[in-house]
């Protein structure tokens, strides 16, 4: 009786484990049905009608009572991440304007660094690269985009 029982516990630990621990792989659901199989088969075969059929009701029940356990809310809830998140992107729409003047820090080709107003910024050029080095001028401010190119420089 006591392999019974101990196929029936390793059973359940399993589907336990497959359900909550490691879904989706199947080996452990698979192995913990097989177990549970198993000890109904043993005591079939090995105890007897009665006993067998003792087990194999014990195991329906224990499956069900598994099965509405973890299918409560609750029971997710536990194992669910509830973090929040409440940190946002720098605005630059606020601390830049269309028209600001800066230089390049880094070739943008077309995406690189530039300082304008005395911070670097991660820019895009409008047209083309631009060398490090170079004037530039805010053309655009787009979703939080900085668009620049060349400032024209008056002959």
């Amino acid at each position: 009786m006591g392999f019974v029982i101990t196929l029936l516990i390793v059973g359940l630990l399993l589907v336990f484990a497959e359900i909550v621990i490691i879904p989706g792989v199947g080996v452990a659901g698979i192995l913990g049905l097989v177990a549970m199989v198993g000890s109904c088969v043993y005591a079939f075969n090995v105890i007897g009608m009665t006993a067998g059929t003792i087990v194999t009701a014990v195991n329906v029940v224990l499956l069900i009572v598994l099965t509405f356990y973890v299918l409560r809310a609750k029971t997710w809830k536990k194992f669910t991440l509830d973090t929040k998140i409440e940190s946002k992107v720098s605005d630059a729409d606020s601390q830049l304007a269309v028209g600001d003047k800066g230089r390049t820090v880094t070739r943008l080709s077309p995406v690189g660094s530039a300082r304008l107003n005395g911070k670097v910024y991660e820019v895009k050029a409008l047209e083309g690269m631009i060398d490090s080095g170079k004037d530039v001028e805010v053309a655009l401010i787009e979703d939080n985009k900085i668009i620049v190119k060349l400032q024209e420089t008056d002959f």
